[in-house]
């Protein structure tokens, strides 16, 4: 399993046009082969700040779905929103915390 964590910072006047492309494609990211989960963060304090967070069976699914088609597509109606260079993790989860 591999969680990947991308942070996107868009121009405050397209944060519309990409929660309406992230309601758009997200069914199809989450059924796609491999993705386990899918969540998509706002800063706090940052409204035009935005992190995606999957979970995805295996590192080899994430990459499979980052040069499918519907990534390419979706990654580049993203792009032209950014007012910075997007930053990108891929961490192994390692404890997990379950309320009592």
């Amino acid at each position: 399993m591999i969680v990947r964590i991308v942070q996107l910072t868009f121009r405050e006047e397209e944060v519309t046009n990409f929660l309406s492309l992230f309601e758009e494609r997200k069914q199809l990211i989450r059924t796609f082969e491999g993705c386990q989960h899918l969540e998509l963060w706002q800063d706090a304090h940052q409204s035009h700040i935005f992190f995606t967070y999957s979970i995805w069976r295996s590192e080899q699914d994430l990459n499979h779905y980052r040069f499918s088609p519907l990534f390419k597509d979706t990654w580049a109606k993203t792009k032209a929103l950014f007012a910075h260079k997007p930053q990108a993790w891929s961490v192994n989860q390692k404890v997990i915390v379950t309320p009592a």
